[in-house]
C-alpha cells in the first residue's frame, strides 16, 4: 500500500511546475488589462502633448488648449499671459502676433517714468482674445439685430468697397462706428473714434464653443483687406477645419 501511494504522489519538481503553470495562467488576464490600460494612457497623453520644438528648447512652439470645449493650437510665444501658457481646458486665452508678419508678438518692455517718452508708441500687432461663450448672442446676430437700432440711417461708402455707420450718441455705442466690408474679404469691425489715444478696432467671430475677438488700430483699415486676410489666417492656424 505505500508503496502505491508513493506511486500516486507526484515529485516535488512536477508540482512546483504545476503550480507556477497555474499562477502564469492566472496572471495572463491582470498582465493583458495592464497592457491594454498602458497604451492608451500612451496614446492620450501622445495626443494631448504639447509639440516641442526641434532644437531641444524645454519650451514647447504650440499648446494645445480647449476654450468652450474647442482645441485650438496656441504659439506659446504669442500667449500674453503667463498664467494661460499651459495645454488643457481653459475659460480664455490672451494672444498677439506681429503684423504683416504674423509672428508671435515679443512681450512688451518694461516702462520707467525715464523710459516712457522713448517708447515707441505705434501699435505693430493684433490681439487676440479667445473666450467660451456660454451661449451668448453670437457675434453676427449682434450685427443683424443689435447693431441696428443704435446706428445712423446714413452710410458713408467708403474706398475700397468698406461702408461706415456712425453709432448715434447717447446709445451703448456712442463715438464709435461700425464699418462693413461691401465685397472682398469678409470684414465686419466696431471701431472707437481717434482722440487723445489712437482709434481701435474689434472683430468678432465664432467658432463651435469659443468666441475669438480681434483688436487692432483703426489706422489699419485704409488697408482694411490685409487685415481681414490676416485674421482669417490666424484663425485657420489656431483652428485648422478637419476634412
Amino acid at each position: 500500500m505505500a508503496y502505491c501511494h508513493a506511486m500516486i504522489r507526484q515529485p516535488p519538481l512536477l508540482m512546483a511546475f504545476s503550480t507556477a503553470l497555474r499562477v502564469r495562467i492566472h496572471m495572463l488576464p491582470i498582465s493583458l488589462a495592464c497592457g491594454i490600460t498602458a497604451g492608451a494612457i500612451a496614446l492620450v497623453a501622445y495626443l494631448l502633448w504639447p509639440t516641442w520644438s526641434a532644437n531641444g528648447s524645454s519650451t514647447p512652439e504650440r499648446l494645445p488648449v480647449s476654450v468652450g470645449g474647442t482645441v485650438f493650437n496656441a504659439p506659446t510665444g504669442a500667449v500674453r499671459m503667463t498664467i494661460q501658457r499651459h495645454s488643457g481646458p481653459q475659460e480664455r486665452v490672451d494672444l498677439a502676433f506681429g503684423y504683416p508678419s504674423l509672428d508671435s508678438a515679443d512681450a512688451p518692455k518694461h516702462v520707467t517714468a525715464e523710459t516712457v517718452e522713448q517708447v515707441d508708441r505705434s501699435i505693430d500687432r493684433i490681439f487676440l482674445s479667445i473666450a467660451a461663450h456660454h451661449d451668448a448672442l453670437a457675434p453676427d446676430m449682434r450685427v443683424r439685430t443689435i447693431y441696428p437700432r443704435y446706428l445712423d440711417q446714413a452710410s458713408s461708402p467708403l474706398a475700397d468697397g468698406l461702408v461706415m455707420r456712425a453709432f448715434r450718441d447717447s446709445t451703448p455705442y456712442s463715438g464709435e462706428d461700425l464699418f462693413v466690408a461691401d465685397d472682398g474679404p469678409n470684414l465686419t469691425a466696431r471701431c472707437t473714434r481717434d482722440a487723445a489715444t489712437p482709434g481701435m478696432c474689434l472683430s468678432e467671430r465664432r467658432i463651435e464653443g469659443a468666441d475669438l475677438t480681434f483688436r487692432f488700430p483703426r489706422s489699419w483699415l485704409t488697408q482694411w483687406r490685409d487685415v481681414a486676410n490676416a485674421m482669417e489666417r490666424l484663425t485657420l492656424q489656431l483652428h485648422a477645419s478637419k476634412g
